[in-house]
C-alpha cells in the first residue's frame, strides 16, 4: 500500500473528519470537509500501473485488510463504470485494494438514472477525480445489441430491453457502418458511454468544465488482461 493510501485511511479513521460524505443519525448524507484526491492523470498511473501488474502475474503482496479504517470512511481514488461479466472484475485488473476503487457495474457497461446517481455520489461526496469507462472485448450485451439491429434478434424478458438501450449508444456508428464489427462496436459503446456522461445531469458536467473530473474510455481484452485508453 502507498504513503498516500496509509496517509488517507489514518485521516479517515481520526473520527471521519475528512470524509465528505456522512450519515446522519435519520440516515441523511451530511457534507464534510473534501476528501484530498490525486489528480486525474496520478489515478489513471495508478490503474495502469496496477494493470501491467495483473497482466504479468504479479500483484501487490498487501498486508490484512484494516476493516476499522475502512468502516469510517471511503476515499477510493477512482470510479470505475464496468460490465457485469464475470471475468471482469475492476479490482482485479487494476490490483486495487478494498477502499480504492468505486465500482458500478452493468451489463454493456451504459448509463442509467441509478448509475448516473452512483457515479454523481463518487464525485460530489467522495471527490473523485478520475471515472473510466471500461468496455472489454467479447462483450455480451454490446453483441446482443448487434444482433438486435443487424439481424432482427430478439432476446426474452429485460435482456432484449438492456440489448435495445445497448444499441441505442451504438446508432450513430450502425448508420454509418451497417457491418459494424463486435470488435468496434465495443470501442464505440465506451465512447458513447464517456459522451452521455460528460452531458448528463449537471453534476458530472460541472466538473469536468472546473477541471475536477476527467472520464476517459478504456478496452479490456480478456485474452491477455491488458486495459487500453482509449
Amino acid at each position: 500500500m502507498s504513503s498516500l493510501q496509509l496517509s488517507r485511511r489514518r485521516l479517515l479513521a481520526a473520527g471521519g473528519a475528512v470524509g465528505l460524505l456522512a450519515v446522519a443519525p435519520g440516515g441523511s448524507l451530511a457534507a464534510e470537509t473534501p476528501i484530498e484526491q490525486p489528480s486525474a492523470e496520478e489515478a489513471l498511473e495508478r490503474l495502469l500501473a496496477g494493470n501491467a501488474r495483473y497482466v504479468d502475474n504479479t500483484p501487490l503482496q498487501r498486508p490484512p485488510t484494516d476493516r476499522a479504517s475502512l468502516a469510517a470512511g471511503q476515499a477510493p481514488f477512482a470510479a470505475i463504470l464496468a460490465c457485469a461479466d464475470s471475468r471482469v472484475a475492476p479490482e482485479l485488473v487494476f490490483d486495487q485494494g478494498p477502499g480504492d476503487l468505486f465500482v458500478v457495474r452493468i451489463a454493456g457497461n451504459f448509463v442509467t438514472d441509478y448509475v448516473l446517481g452512483s457515479l454523481e455520489y463518487a464525485v460530489a461526496y467522495l471527490n473523485v477525480p478520475l471515472i473510466l469507462v471500461m468496455g472489454h472485448s467479447g462483450c455480451g450485451a454490446v453483441a446482443a445489441a448487434l444482433k438486435t439491429a443487424q439481424q432482427n434478434a430478439t432476446f426474452p424478458g429485460n435482456v432484449g430491453s438492456l440489448a435495445a438501450r445497448v444499441q441505442t449508444g451504438l446508432h450513430d456508428s450502425l448508420q454509418t457502418q451497417p457491418e459494424l464489427s463486435l470488435e468496434d462496436a465495443v470501442v464505440e459503446n465506451s465512447r458513447s458511454t464517456v459522451e452521455e456522461l460528460e452531458r448528463a445531469g449537471s453534476i458530472l458536467p460541472r466538473a469536468t468544465v472546473d477541471g475536477r473530473l476527467q472520464i476517459t474510455a478504456a478496452l479490456h481484452t480478456l485474452t491477455d488482461g491488458r486495459v487500453t485508453l482509449l
